[in-house]
């Protein structure tokens, strides 16, 4: 099992910045991917940013790129999502998840932890 802990949301204003952080826990080693996902009262949760450590390869949607930046520490079990030039339209309940190595970056169900999430608010 890996245990995910989300931390760093909060209430923003339009064009800020926020760093989300997600520790992991248990058994890390299983871990191959990580990613942030988020969603939106209303909405579908979807794919934010992800990360494969073996490479350091990341990936993102284009309503982020540019925007978002996902960065971590496999050793230390870290993982972290910069996000300048915030949105009203970013505003959602952030997760974080790992999967092993059958996950696909982008495919929500193909992650196998869960982090409990934490609220990202832009104000207009």
């Amino acid at each position: 099992q890996v245990q995910l802990v989300e931390s760093g949301g909060g209430l923003v204003q339009a064009g800020g910045s926020l760093r989300l952080s997600c520790a992991a826990s248990g058994r890390t080693f299983s871990s191959h991917v990580m990613g942030w996902f988020r969603q939106a009262p209303g909405k579908e949760r979807e794919f934010v940013a992800g990360i494969r450590w073996s490479g350091g390869y990341t990936y993102y949607p284009d309503s982020v790129k540019g925007r978002f930046t996902i960065s971590g520490d496999s050793a230390e079990n870290t993982l972290y999502l910069q996000m300048n030039t915030l949105k009203p339209e970013d505003t959602a309940v952030y997760y974080c998840a790992a999967g092993g190595t059958r996950t696909v970056v982008a495919i929500l169900h193909s992650y196998d932890y869960w982090g409990q999430g934490t609220q990202v608010t832009v104000s207009s």
